[in-house]
């Protein structure tokens, strides 16, 4: 009698051990089980993508002395967790920026700067047109990161395009510039547009010198998204 009580005393031990265990384990797992990390977290950069013609691809300079990099150095002097991506390519117009786009925004944007419709306007293309395209751009962001902060930066035409068209012109811009959740720079090329020494030969494309005054233009409206 006395041996059976003895092994129903063990059987009762092993079942608790057993429960023990069990409980443990549960907890174990539970414990193993990880909150989805945000990119702060993660460590990973968020991503400023510049996308424009050859004002932004920093036409006949070194990559380095675009504009865009410029900020970069700017963003990393303040210890900012941003990754300037330039996407510029020379020559153009809002039409092949829209064909691109996609490929473009296929790897993630938190900022968009957009820099197109200097090609269109000295082409004289139909400005119903270059706006339809603008606006499909910033469509096409939102759509794709609805939480992405998008920065318009606006152009002028040359007045030999005639005062109708260069109004028509301005016109435009403001109304993208006016859209809501849009951040809006009027001029990309104030203070170095016109003025020789900051511009190539061809009168058109910022220098080196040109470029760092870009980066403090852009920068006034780009430091608050950031």
């Amino acid at each position: 009698m006395r041996s059976k009580y003895i092994e129903l005393k063990i059987l009762l031990h092993f079942i608790l051990f057993l429960s023990f265990i069990g409980c443990n384990s549960a907890t174990e797992k539970e414990d193993l089980v990880e909150e989805p990390q945000s990119k702060t977290e993660l460590n990973e950069k968020q991503k400023i993508i510049f996308f424009g013609n050859s004002i932004t691809a920093a036409y006949q300079l070194d990559p380095k002395d675009a504009f865009s990099n410029i900020i970069q150095a700017k963003i990393d002097s303040l210890n900012l967790n941003f990754e300037c991506i330039n996407a510029g390519n020379s020559g153009e117009t809002t039409a092949g920026g829209l064909n691109r786009l996609d490929w473009v925004l296929k790897n993630g944007c938190d900022v968009f700067v957009l820099e197109l419709g200097a090609n269109d306007g000295l082409r004289g293309l139909p400005l119903e047109n270059t706006e339809q395209n603008l606006n499909a751009m910033v469509d096409r962001v939102f759509a794709s990161y609805p939480d992405c902060k998008v920065l318009v930066c606006g152009m002028k035409v040359p007045p030999s395009m005639g005062d109708a068209y260069a109004m028509q012109y301005d016109e435009m811009f403001a109304r993208i510039g006016s859209r809501k959740a849009i951040v809006f720079l009027p001029f990309i090329l104030e203070g170095v547009a016109g003025i020789p020494e900051l511009n190539l030969a061809d009168g058109i494309h910022p220098t080196v010198e040109g470029h760092k005054i870009l980066a403090e233009t852009v920068w006034l409206k780009l430091n608050p998204l950031l």
